[in-house]
This record gives C-alpha cells, structure tokens and sequence, in this order.
C-alpha cells in the first residue's frame, strides 16, 4: 500500500512503509544519481550505505577467488541493495555496480539496522523480501547451469526491462557477456537471432524491445517465475 506521505516513490518497500515508519526515516534518506557502471560495493568491501532504487539496476555478480565471476540476481524498484548489512555481514562476494545508471535513495546501514529492529512494518518487508532474493538467487543459478545462451539473455532482458519501466535499454554486447559471464561471440549470435525474429533491434549499444510477447515466448521459464515472485512483493 503507497504510503500518502511518499506520493514519488517508485520503490516499493518504501511505497509500502506506514506514516510513522516513513517519517522515522524520510530524514536518512539522501536522493543520489547513479552514473551507468558505477560501483556501489566491491566484494569484500564493507557495507556502509543501503540503496533502494528507483529507476536505477543493479546486478549482482558473484566474483570466485581465481577472479571467474557469475551472475546470482538483479535488484530495481522493487528492493535494496546493500541487504547483507542487516545480518551483520562483514565479508561477502559480490561486485554490485549500476548497469544502466538511474536514481536511488541512500541510507546508511546501521540506520537501517536500527529500524529493522524495531520491528514493525519494515522488518516484515525485509524479511519477505530477503524470502524473495533467495528466490532469485536459486532460480538464477538453475538457469545458468540448464538453460541455453540465448533463452538466458531473453530472460535477462526482460528483466531488466521490467525494471527501467522502458522498452529501451543502451547496453553494448560486451556489458551482457561480462554480466551473464559467457562468450562475446555468444551474445552476437543471440542478439542477431532476435533481431531476425523481430523481437529486438540492436544498433551501436542501443536494444529496443519491439516483441515483449514473443520476447516472453523466446525466455525459458524462469522469467515468469521469477516474476512471479516479485509480483508476490506488491
């Protein structure tokens, strides 16, 4: 439920807050820009600042000791980033950084602790949805070890798309292959069938979504999955 104190919020866990849980922390919260690939959180780095985008995407790409690195899950309008603070996280694996740029609200991360324990309203949302992350978590690692290149990069896709609210995204094949960890050479052939199918068009790091149907159709089923879990959070 959109709290009436927040009518601009895109995020739904802060859309979701009750008055005096959002005036608790509408104070903390700092409106940034994120310029495209910037990096919130390098692994092993600690956690200080908790984001919860807007329009902003931010993968989470989990980086091996032998520097291989592999996605594990995509975070846009519907969470936060910065989510391991809360369970007093001092080390972790994961490179977080902004794929398309965007906004998001900041916050440090004990002040959030400190609200979470409270209980209340927040604690429950995060609670849900760290239900949700670990959803997502297991259904990405499936995909990435069962399913073909280019049903991934359908499923990816989409979204990312889900997340920017747009049907256009300014992504060169080379961000997609050091996302989703897989040959160069892959993603073009991928890229080139879908344009074939005219389900996309791809010119210079600009890729229009002209099909979303047979784009839905092309993924394999994990999208719809995983979007049901996030419908899940609404």
């Amino acid at each position: 439920m959109r709290s009436q104190l927040s009518p601009s919020f895109t995020n739904l866990l802060l859309t979701a807050l009750p008055p005096g849980e959002y005036l608790r922390l509408a104070p903390q919260l700092e409106l940034v820009s994120l310029e495209k690939k910037q990096v919130l959180y390098l692994p092993n780095e600690p956690i200080t600042h908790v984001y919860f985008p807007e329009n902003a995407v931010i993968p989470i790409v989990a980086r091996l000791h032998d520097g291989r690195t592999v996605e594990t899950g995509i975070v846009g309008h519907e969470g936060i980033v910065g989510l391991l603070a809360l369970f007093g996280t001092s080390s972790h694996p994961y490179l977080y950084f902004a794929l398309t740029g965007g906004i998001a609200y900041r916050m440090q991360a004990e002040v959030l602790t400190a609200e979470f324990k409270r209980g209340g309203i927040l604690q429950d949302l995060l609670l849900r949805y760290t239900q949700t992350r670990l959803s997502q978590f297991s259904l990405i690692s499936a995909c990435n070890y069962f399913h073909p290149l280019i049903k991934r990069i359908c499923r990816w896709l989409l979204m990312v798309y889900d997340r920017i609210g747009a049907d256009e995204l300014f992504l060169t094949q080379e961000t997609i292959a050091q996302v989703l960890r897989v040959r160069r050479t892959g993603v073009t052939e991928a890229v080139g069938t879908l344009q074939q199918r005219k389900l996309i068009t791809y010119h210079y790091g600009r890729i229009r979504l002209l099909d979303r149907g047979g784009l839905e159709r092309a993924a394999c089923e994990c999208y719809r999955t995983l979007s049901d879990v996030l419908t899940s959070l609404r």
